[in-house]
This record gives structure tokens, C-alpha cells and sequence, in this order.
């Protein structure tokens, strides 16, 4: 006869388990939140002129400073649980996050945080710095930023920055196309370098160049129409 106290401990295991990711599921759900907060103030980029975007990158940062809390809550409880059981709760915040991380730097925001000044975007390494927490772990079972989000995130600043082309040109800013174009070049350049065996980071790194394209064909109309700035390169 099968005695009842099995299924009750696993049922106990499984209780645990969901309070675990119960837990971890309100920490998340505010972190997305705020997420859309930045994104939202992100935004005003596609409308506002560069020399006036200083306020956005302020409010911007504010947003993404008070992110940093609610990550740093995140790993606190993260870190006493199995780190790859319990990933997935969390993985497409913490990628929105750094993506968030990178379109302001790349705007001209975080200056502090790069490693130089004409630093474009953070290395995973100072995203990690930022973040205040580890990254790339391979020793240790312990929450931390993977190589594969940060990419993930990589890819999704890319595509912000095709459709921020687009309507560069809308407001006037004739220049900015052609210094995106330039910055996805090289970063598609430095994704074909990578042996990618996670198929999704695969896929997403393929459409790469389909917004290298988008871009191209912004600049190429510019060319055609005699409004590349003196002195701009594709």
C-alpha cells in the first residue's frame, strides 16, 4: 500500500515552489512597471530634437535608477533559490531593462557609467557594475545577468534605434541617420563574428540586418533628396 505522506510531501515541495515564484512574480510585476514608465519616456526621443533631449535622458534615468532598486530586491530573494529554475520569471524584464540601459546611453545619457567617452553603449561588464549585480556566472548558482540577455537586449536597442532613423527625418535631423547606420553596422559586424547555439538569440540576431537595411534605405533617400549633412558618411 502506498502511504499517503508521499503525495503529501510533494505536494509541500510544490507549494513551496509556487510561493517561491509567487514571491518573485510581485517583484517582477513592479519592475515591469516601472519598465514601461521608461520606455514610455524613451519614446519622446522619436519627437524630441537631440539639443533639447537632456530632460528626457534625466527622467529617463530617474526611472531606470529606481529599476536598479527593484533588480537588487530581485536578486535578494533570487539568490536563495536554484538560478535556472526561476530564470524564466524574470528574463524579459531584466533584457527590457538593459535595452533601456543601452538606448539612453547610446542617446547620450549614463555618461558615467562608460568606459570612455566616446563610448556608444555599456559592455555587459558595466551593465553588470551598473546594476550592481554579477554577470556571466559560470562557478556559482547565483542570480546574474547571462551573455544571452544581455544580447537579447543588444538586438532590441537595435531596432529602436531603425524606427528612431525613420523619424529622425521626420523632425529634421538629417545627421542622425547616418551616425545609426554606422553604430548597427558595426555592432551587426560584431554579431557575425559570434557562434550562436541559442536558437532564439540566433533568430533575433538574424533580423539584425533587416534593420541594417531599414536604415540604409533612410540614408539612401536622403542621398537622393541632397539632405546628407556636409561631411556625412554612411
Amino acid at each position: 500500500m502506498i502511504e499517503n505522506r508521499i503525495f503529501e510531501d510533494l505536494q509541500a515541495k510544490i507549494d513551496e515552489e509556487a510561493a517561491v515564484r509567487d514571491e518573485l512574480h510581485d517583484i517582477v510585476q513592479t519592475l515591469a512597471r516601472r519598465g514601461r514608465s521608461t520606455q514610455a519616456i524613451l519614446s519622446r526621443a522619436h519627437s524630441t530634437p537631440r539639443n533639447q533631449l537632456k530632460p528626457v535622458l534625466e527622467d529617463a534615468t530617474r526611472e531606470i535608477l529606481a529599476q536598479k532598486q527593484e533588480v537588487q530586491a530581485l536578486k535578494a530573494v533570487a539568490d536563495k533559490h536554484p538560478f535556472y529554475k526561476y530564470n524564466g520569471v524574470w528574463t524579459r524584464e531584466l533584457q527590457n531593462l538593459v535595452s533601456a540601459i543601452e538606448l539612453c546611453a547610446w542617446l547620450g545619457g549614463l555618461e558615467e557609467y562608460k568606459s570612455s567617452g566616446s563610448a556608444s553603449f555599456l559592455t555587459i561588464e558595466e551593465v553588470g557594475k551598473f546594476l550592481d549585480i554579477p554577470v556571466n556566472l559560470k562557478e556559482q548558482d547565483a542570480f546574474h545577468l547571462t551573455i544571452e540577455e544581455y544580447l537579447l537586449a543588444l538586438i532590441s536597442m537595435v531596432e529602436e534605434l531603425s524606427r528612431l532613423a525613420v523619424n529622425s527625418v521626420t523632425i529634421g535631423d538629417y545627421d542622425r541617420p547616418l551616425q545609426i547606420s554606422q553604430f548597427i553596422k558595426d555592432l551587426f559586424s560584431g554579431f557575425q563574428l559570434l557562434n550562436l547555439k541559442n536558437d532564439i538569440l540566433r533568430k533575433r540576431s538574424d533580423g539584425i540586418k533587416y534593420s541594417v537595411k531599414k536604415v540604409e534605405d533612410v540614408v539612401y533617400d536622403l542621398s537622393l533628396r541632397n539632405l546628407i549633412p556636409k561631411g556625412g558618411a554612411a
